[in-house]
């Protein structure tokens, strides 16, 4: 199949390109950095170099493809933007890809949503993927669609490591020893890549967890692996989290947002949706992340 691949080289779309080009298909990857073609040619792939922001270059790219695999993304540089209107670029974003996908005739769609997506309700800065997921339904339907809702990134805990450097401990608004699902870009990509060879048949939705452990596994598993084995995870109040966050200069709006983001785990409504279609687990292990971590942490 021709495939087109958004996320340039990010930690999905490299191992989702590098695995589509294995399998046989036809991969064009759209990145807004043209030093990146070259790295992209390197792994058999053609390179669009263009922004997810030109409603005009994604149809042109699209044309022609018989899939694509969409994501959204602002860079967490954004988070420190107090100009932006965060969940306003992202939508901005979903309604390209909707024009692009008119304009250019594909009929088969995988997108990264998110877990939390099955509201607007109660689940803070995430509501911008249900947004997405609207604009998208927004389309023919004859388009058919596989929405994707992956749990929080392991990578996500690399910011853990400024407070476990100057105060020795996680500080969050949730924590405890109930498990919630965590997921890695590589077990994501394994899951785009085989959606993309399975029959598309309407809209459809799909969750994806690599692991599921409790806060306070999470501070005994990365304790152990960075040598700080009486590393704990301690819960703070949203106010005090949300302090922390403005004070770092982060976007209001967007710091808002974390802190309800996270209440959500914390009163297991983010959770809701994905407690009841649980997916089979995937084969990255939060303790295998942890190499990786201790590798960030020790480095840093």
């Amino acid at each position: 199949m021709k495939i087109v691949v958004t996320g340039s080289l990010g930690n999905i779309s490299k191992p989702l390109t590098r695995e589509l080009v294995g399998k046989g298909h036809e991969v064009t990857v759209i990145s807004s950095k043209a030093e990146r073609q070259a790295e992209i040619e390197a792994l058999g792939a053609k390179a669009a170099i263009g922004t997810m922001q030109d409603a005009d270059f994604l149809s042109a790219t699209f044309k022609g493809s018989d899939a694509v695999y969409l994501m959204e993304t602002m860079g967490t540089h954004s988070f420190m933007d107090h100009n932006l209107d965060f969940v306003a670029a992202i939508s901005n974003i979903g309604n390209n890809y909707r024009l692009a996908i008119e304009q250019s005739g594909v009929k088969k769609v995988v997108h990264l949503s998110s877990i939390g997506a099955h509201t607007d309700q109660g689940n803070g800065i995430l509501a911008f993927h249900y947004n997405v997921e609207q604009i998208l339904n927004q389309l023919p339907g004859d388009v058919s669609i596989k929405f994707l809702r992956p749990v929080g990134f392991y990578y996500n805990m690399l910011a853990f490591i400024p407070t476990i450097k100057g105060q020795g401990s996680i500080f969050a608004n949730y924590g405890g020893d109930e498990k919630e699902p965590w997921v890695s870009p590589l077990d994501i990509a394994e899951v785009v890549a085989e959606e993309m060879e399975q029959p598309f048949d309407g809209r459809t939705i799909r969750y994806i967890a690599s692991d599921e452990v409790s806060p306070n596994e999470v501070a005994l598993i990365l304790g152990e692996a960075i040598g700080k084995p009486d590393l704990k995870w301690v819960v703070l109040p949203d106010e005090q989290i949300l302090g922390f966050m403005l004070g770092t200069g982060m976007n209001p709006a967007i710091a808002k947002g974390l802190v309800e983001m996270n209440a959500s785990r914390r009163d297991h409504a983010m959770y809701e949706d994905y407690n009841k279609h649980k997916p089979v687990l995937g084969k990255v292990k939060l303790k295998e992340y942890a190499k990786e971590f201790a590798a960030v942490y020790n480095n840093g």
